[in-house]
């Protein structure tokens, strides 16, 4: 059987293994390391959604066949949901996230007794094709922040994020534990029974 191709549009070799975990066999997936012509689109939006949408659109307007894009992060709600939208680029710059999670450590130790620390990981995943999104998917985990970073699985905030249901960090989960309640997988879930039923 002949796979069907996918690209996704993102250059984190981390969201892309795992999102190649979760989906099918049936698709044979591409990242945009292997598509350096194509600059960075700009990620403007307000919204996890309209930020994957704006991904996904920029990038399958450039490559042919479906593309999907995933924007997501941590939502804390004593922090009125920062860091959000800016989860990748929290301290300043994209992508560094030992110098992210110092920064939401001393945000959140500078309010003490307002433990537990509730918040979320939310997951927007946009499907495209032609420059044109067709289809949008969303999935969340609740959970709580601890101040002791634990764990050398996963990424991003991982290490500081317990998930309800469990005692230890995400980081602390096995690749398969992960993938059984994460937002991602929640999200890529409903994407692959839409693309099943089509």
């Amino acid at each position: 059987m002949n796979k069907i191709p996918v690209t996704i549009a993102t250059k984190n070799a981390h969201k892309a293994k795992e999102i190649a975990r979760i989906l099918p066999d049936c698709y044979e997936l591409h990242t945009m390391l292997e598509h350096p012509e194509i600059p960075d689109p700009v990620e403007d939006g307000r919204t996890f959604a309209a930020n994957a949408a704006i991904k996904a659109e920029t990038v399958s307007a450039r490559v042919p066949g479906l593309v999907i894009a995933d924007d997501s992060g941590l939502c804390v709600d004593l922090l009125n949901g920062a860091p959000g939208i800016m989860s990748a680029r929290f301290a300043g710059t994209h992508g560094e996230d030992e110098e992210n999670n110092r920064k939401l450590l001393r945000e959140l130790a500078a309010l003490p007794g307002q433990a537990p620390y509730t918040a979320r990981y939310a997951c927007a995943i946009s499907l495209a094709e032609n420059g044109k999104e067709i289809a949008s998917f969303y999935g969340t985990v609740e959970g709580q922040i601890t101040l002791s970073p634990a764990g050398t699985e996963g990424f991003g905030y991982d290490p500081l994020f317990i998930p309800d249901g469990f005692s230890c960090t995400m980081a602390q989960l096995t690749p398969a534990q992960k993938d059984s309640i994460s937002h991602r997988a929640r999200a890529l879930d409903q994407l692959r029974a839409y693309l099943q039923d089509k």
